[in-house]
């Protein structure tokens, strides 16, 4: 196996468990030319029917699964540890972190690699490698963070400090579809003196390992960090288990709406902090005066595993005067998106699961006016139309009018296939009647992960940069789902996050903001008898 086993770290040693069972990697490529025979080897792998050396290059890795004793060891070696990793000075703690950051870019072509044997294209794949050590792990985002963790200032006698102390133990539980950025994006916690677990999802475990045990373990045992300090193990999901547990202080839940929500609610109950990241449906206005081509690359972005991502644009907003031609361009644009195998450097879209979502949400759109500008098709893995095929063709749905545009649910829900709304409103107003209508409708999306808007004209911008209240970024003539250095990827109130939700550095969510005043007499102060 290219990659190798890799079981539990736990309190800084790899632990196996006494019954050791594995799930093994099986390549994405190989499931797609033959699924029957990729699950059926997968299966006969898993059970230990086949030994993975005989497997040849389909299998890739393996990681052992850890049963329940394995993960409580794991939250009582994070437990132990907090005591000690909290006192490490906050300046060796943002030294580890830069050196992460530095091992992460050093680490991205084998880490890449694993992503695409899991199922991610490689173009996405790349640009989350090269996005992550940027938003979590550059010196702008330590150095601003390590700035809010502590800030001191003296009055006289009286030295006057506000930081941020660590809540304890915290626990992440990265998704499916982007385990391993999520996982790396949440450890940063750790940076604000927090100990972490983490738990890598069965399905993508191999990636998430490796990242943990060749990137991150690595650099805290030659930087002395206390063992415990990081504990990662691949598992079935524990959340039940952390909120029952007495060493967990904060969860960092990853998942859709409804259950986070009711997650949020539980942990609250059990005296845990939830933070959530959870569902996107974020929108792009284009504006009658934005450079069209950026606006379309942009929004292109959506078909991105095949909209399998929480943070890309899943709808856009037309100004009327320009939607025609906005359409002729992107549907230029998506009809050059085509499937492939994801180590193809050109392929952007992933087979899609909810097939029958994807045609009740359009079927529902047709019959309420909305037209089909392109796709709708499923496909084979060459672009054969195909009533099978793992694929959904890139597929785009003219919205007309902004009143009743939220009663669908293509635009109302976040979606997790390709089928983008475009949504025109209605002809007629003045533009600044326009602008605040488009602003009230941005602002009564229920999601707030980000919004993005495209205009050339200053006051515009300026008036969303005031006006547009319900996201944790906001891009204006950027790249919708681009991540930056300083700013934070994830985050949004809403349905994205909950009543609390915001921007989010997990360095700062996991932490309490704590006021400290010390009165320390002057040296020459003669003592009282």
């Amino acid at each position: 196996m290219k990659f190798g086993v890799y079981p539990a770290y736990i309190g800084g040693r790899d632990v196996t468990g006494d019954d050791p069972r594995h799930v093994h990697t099986v390549t994405a490529r190989f499931l797609i030319e033959d699924t029957f025979a990729g699950l059926r080897l997968k299966q006969d792998l898993d059970s230990g029917a086949v030994d993975p050396a005989t497997a040849g290059d389909a299998v890739v890795g393996a990681c052992v699964v850890a049963d329940e004793e394995v993960a409580a060891r794991a939250l009582e070696a994070a437990a132990r540890a907090a005591g000690e990793w909290r006192r490490v000075p906050l300046a060796r703690r943002l030294e580890i972190g830069r050196r992460i950051g530095e091992r992460l870019l050093e680490h991205r072509e084998p880490l890449v690699e694993i992503l695409v044997a899991e199922g991610t294209p490689r173009s996405a794949a790349e640009g989350m490698l090269t996005g992550i050590p940027f938003t979590s792990w550059s010196r702008e985002t330590l150095e601003w963070c390590g700035e809010q963790l502590e800030f001191r200032r003296s009055d006289g006698e009286r030295e006057m400090i506000l930081r941020r102390v660590p809540d304890g133990v915290v626990c992440i539980n990265p998704p499916q579809n982007a385990a391993t950025v999520n996982a790396l994006n949440g450890l940063a916690a750790l940076i604000a003196g927090n100990t972490v677990v983490v738990r890598a999802p069965r399905g993508v475990a191999l990636s998430c390992m490796y990242a943990m045990r060749e990137v991150v373990a690595p650099v805290l045992e030659e930087m002395g960090a206390p063992a415990g300090t990081v504990n990662a193990y691949c598992g079935a999901p524990a959340l039940e288990t952390w909120l029952a547990s007495e060493h967990v202080d904060d969860v960092l839940y990853f998942g859709g709406s409804k259950k986070g929500m009711e997650f949020e609610a539980d942990a609250i109950a059990a005296g845990k902090k939830p933070v959530l990241e959870l569902a996107g449906n974020d929108c792009c206005v284009v504006w009658h005066d934005a450079d069209l081509d950026a606006a379309v690359e942009t929004i292109a972005q959506f078909f991105l595993n095949s909209g399998q991502i929480c943070n890309v644009p899943n709808q856009v907003v037309a100004h009327p005067a320009i939607a025609d031609e906005l359409l002729e361009r992107l549907t230029a644009v998506t009809r050059e998106i085509r499937p492939g195998f994801p180590d193809d450097p050109s392929v952007v879209l992933t087979p899609v699961l909810g097939v029958d979502w994807f045609y009740g949400c359009l079927g529902e759109a047709l019959s309420r006016g909305a037209t089909l500008v392109h796709g709708g098709r499923r496909l084979e893995v060459d672009g054969t139309p195909s009533e099978t095929g793992f694929f959904v063709e890139p597929s785009i749905v003219r919205v007309e009018g902004l009143k009743d545009a939220r009663s669908l649910s293509v635009v109302r829900d976040e979606t997790f296939f390709p089928l983008l709304p475009v949504i025109v409103p209605e002809p007629g107003a003045s533009d600044e009647e326009l602008l605040e209508e488009v602003l009230a409708f941005v602002n009564s999306n229920a999601y707030g992960l980000r919004n993005s808007v495209w205009t050339q004209d200053g006051p515009t911008a300026d008036r969303f940069l005031d006006g547009v209240t319900n996201a944790g970024n906001l891009k204006i003539n950027d790249s919708h789902s681009g991540f930056l250095p300083f700013l934070p990827n994830q985050g949004g109130p809403g349905l994205t996050g909950g009543a609390f939700g915001e921007a989010s550095h997990p360095m700062l969510r996991t932490t309490r903001l704590q006021a400290v005043s010390i009165l320390r007499p002057a040296a020459d102060k003669e003592p009282t008898s």
